[in-house]
């Protein structure tokens, strides 16, 4: 039986652009993997893998005319967004060299031997060293950032692990350029290539997962097909960490006294946040609180102007359009529930922005309007109106977890007031806003981008520094010869490393 093709698809008429490669078998699954275990250690040299790191970013950056083109054409994303994409991810690949170079991931810990404890203690010198072969499963709505050169593949090369990625079939053209552009990154510092290896298919995706020599995962998608790889990454003989992202709501709270003071300008931040990239934003603020009454109306007439004005969008794929056209019906059809601006179909290959509108007191309890507290990935977003704090409360006890949280206040509730509220907030989300919109992730050493179930399937951040620890273990050496230990442990510290030796920090 000869083996699927993979098609490039131009999402804005349906119509496949060319046949990019073949989904690939078990058997080459199989030799992908053993190839990335069998050069683990070419990526041992932390000066080399930084520099390797800096290098990829000058390459995609050098081709940006190229990966931009081949990127809008796969995903009609726009050659703005997607320029901006990309510039980002050259940076999250020089980030991650410079997390490299400064070695504090490794989190040494250096105790001497003290007798005088109680218990004594021997000699102990702790240090993180690279899990393995790291899958990486592509996002849809970031060919870029969180795709083949994106962050799951950075901060795994930037641990010393050896990586492949599992393309998503929306930008298969874009993989495969974006991959060639590292591996000859890698050559030109005499790695071997198979360092990063890139496969297609839905089946070699599962294939990958329970590989054993697959050491950990890093996924971007969907809540089912995240779900199903975590579980069967759980299944194996020998698990494995599985770090998705899965999906996420990013609630909005507007307090009464912000859309008394700034209803206007909430109502068009918020219109230009959920519309933005076609709400294909896995951070798109999809449901909001906002009060009944005079300051309510103003912020809903601001967001309708707002969402009016934004012009029909092209989505990923159609698959993805089909489900949000019929996820946005079904909820419009819900009692009580208005649709100031209607979403759905904007044409054969579009879709329309809008939002809809809903009584807070239908969510407070479970019901049938439990599907407006379920992300519907597009341009729309809930606004829930509410009469009271207890009924704001009520909706967000029986919220998800997310990837973020927005709390929209007015000047005067900055003296402390609004902590009760913020306190409700935080135990939904991984990022906390005040008086912002979640749309945006800077990559930035202090980021979190993850959160409770399901908006990841654990606690670590997958964009800024410490996106590298996913993809690290600890093991200490005890009463261990001066020249049995690694360079990094060795009492004279060659390597120059920050290390904390005695409970200080040197």
């Amino acid at each position: 039986m000869a083996a699927a093709p993979v098609w490039s698809v131009d999402p804005r008429t349906g119509n496949p652009r060319e046949q990019v490669a073949v989904e690939a078998t078990a058997e080459e699954v199989d030799r992908a993997v053993r190839a990335a275990h069998a050069v683990r250690d070419a990526l041992a040299d932390r000066t080399v893998r930084a520099a390797f790191l800096r290098t990829a970013a000058e390459l995609l950056s050098g081709a940006e005319e190229y990966v931009v083109e081949a990127a809008d054409a796969e995903t009609a994303l726009g050659p703005a967004r997607l320029t901006g994409e990309l510039a980002r991810t050259a940076a999250q690949l020089r980030a991650f060299a410079e997390v490299v170079d400064e070695g504090a991931y490794l989190d040494i810990h250096i105790d001497h031997e003290d007798g005088t404890r109680t218990p004594p203690w021997p000699d102990l010198r702790r240090v993180k060293i690279p899990l393995g072969v790291v899958a990486v499963y592509a996002a849809s709505n970031f060919p870029l950032a969180f795709s083949v050169p994106g962050g799951d593949t950075a901060s795994a090369l930037a641990a010393g692990c050896p990586v492949v990625v599992k393309a998503h079939p929306d930008h298969p053209a874009t993989s495969e350029l974006c991959a060639s552009l590292l591996r000859r990154a890698a050559a030109r510092h005499g790695l071997p290539e198979d360092v990063v290896s890139v496969v297609h298919g839905f089946d070699a995706g599962v294939e990958l997962v329970k590989h054993p020599l697959v050491a950990a995962a890093g996924f971007t998608g969907s809540v089912r097909g995240g779900r199903a790889l975590f579980d069967a990454a759980a299944a194996r003989p020998v698990p494995i960490p599985f770090h998705g992202e899965l999906g996420s709501l990013n609630p909005v709270v507007v307090t009464e006294a912000a859309a008394a003071e700034r209803g206007e300008q909430i109502g068009a931040g918020l219109g230009g946040s959920m519309t933005m990239g076609s709400g294909q934003f896995c951070t798109k603020p999809g449901f909001v609180l906002a009060p009944s009454g005079e300051a309510g109306d103003r912020l809903l007439k601001s967001l309708t102007e707002t969402v009016s004005g934004t012009g029909s969008g092209v989505m990923l794929d159609h698959r993805m359009r089909d489900a949000f056209v019929a996820g946005v019906a079904e909820r419009a059809a819900l009692p009580d529930v208005d649709a100031p601006v209607t979403p759905g179909a904007g044409g054969e290959h579009t879709v329309s922005a809008g939002f809809l509108t809903v009584p807070a007191s239908r969510l407070a309890e479970a019901g049938p309007h439990d599907a407006l507290l379920e992300e519907c990935f597009g341009p729309v977003t809930v606004v829930a109106r509410y009469d009271s704090e207890a009924e704001i409360t009520a909706v967000l006890s029986r919220l998800p977890g997310n990837l973020t949280a927005t709390l929209q206040i007015a000047t005067e509730e900055a003296d402390g007031s609004a902590a009760g509220l913020l306190a409700e907030l935080t135990p939904l989300a991984g990022r906390i806003l005040v008086n912002g919109w979640p749309t945006g992730v800077a990559v930035a050493p202090a980021q979190h981008h993850g959160g409770p179930y399901p908006a990841t399937t654990s606690t670590s951040t997958s964009v800024g520094a410490t996106a590298v620890e996913r993809w690290l273990r600890p093991v200490s050496y005890q009463s261990t010869p001066e020249a049995l230990l690694p360079p990094e442990l060795r009492e004279d510290n060659p390597l120059g490393l920050p290390r904390r030796v005695d409970g200080r920090l040197k």
